[in-house]
């Protein structure tokens, strides 16, 4: 493990780090949080699902206008029975509490102007692939309309359907199968989700060590050049820190 000392890009200054890190990342949001080339510019960035869901939803709370939510439909794949049979007595309300990375949740709520991203493709000529990111700009009860962020056709708007997913690789001992709207937010996404996205603001949010080979690089080159990065690094205690632990191979150092 290896010790990244990074002051220059440091935010220490704070009492609440989200809305340290997220006034850094998003400055006078409220005044732009409809301006496309504002929102694709810019993102936080986390190691984990959990404080990536923290951040977005404070955000969103800070946006005008009030909350939509949109509940899934969830069921265990029946398409094999005998393995069915043994979970005949699992509950709904089981069901709906199950999370995984890269999987919508049960209960999602959202706003106008919330920013978003496809986790799946959707239609490669239209650009509708998964990471592309879109502005929410209309809900109603079973389709959200928004408009794309990046990628390609930049300005398109689209009308998004709930889709049933499950996963090819299960996390559980069964297939759930779950009729969701495929999107995620995207003011803050995780490092891996990231990936192939290039910003000219990117806020680091480092309240755990990095944990993952690889992870502290791939997120550090998101940013197009060094003053759009800020990192902001706290302890258990939301105590500022001026380092943190990034987890690589020893192999890397063998020839150096």
């Amino acid at each position: 493990m290896v010790q990244l000392l990074l002051l220059e890009f440091l935010i220490s200054n704070f009492s609440n780090p989200i809305k340290a890190i997220v006034k850094d990342a998003y400055p006078d949001l409220i005044h732009n949080y409809l301006d496309s080339n504002y929102l694709q510019s810019r993102a936080i960035l986390a190691s984990t699902i959990e404080v990536v869901d923290d951040i977005n939803q404070y955000i969103t709370n800070l946006l005008p206008g009030e909350k939509k939510e949109y509940f899934s439909s969830d069921c265990i794949d029946k398409s094999d029975a005998t393995k069915f049979d043994a979970y005949e007595h699992v509950t709904p309300e089981f069901l709906n509490a199950l999370k995984t990375l890269g999987w919508p949740n049960h209960l999602i709520r959202w706003k106008v102007g919330a920013t978003i991203m496809l986790m799946l493709n959707l239609d490669h000529s239209e650009g509708l692939c998964n990471g592309t990111r879109l502005t929410v700009t209309r809900l109603v009860a079973h389709v959200i309309e928004a408009k794309i962020i990046s990628g390609k056709n930049i300005g398109n708007t689209i009308n998004i359907p709930r889709i049933s997913l499950s996963h090819s690789q299960s996390p559980w001992p069964f297939k759930l199968v779950r009729r969701q709207f495929p999107i995620t937010f995207s003011f803050a996404m995780t490092i891996n989700k990231s990936q192939g996205q290039s910003l000219d603001n990117v806020g680091l949010y480092l309240s755990k060590e990095v944990f993952s080979h690889g992870q502290l690089y791939v997120a550090i080159s998101k940013v197009k050049s060094k003053k759009g990065l800020k990192i902001l690094i706290h302890d258990k205690d939301r105590e500022p820190m001026s380092t943190t632990t990034n987890v690589v191979f020893k192999e890397v150092f063998q020839n150096i």
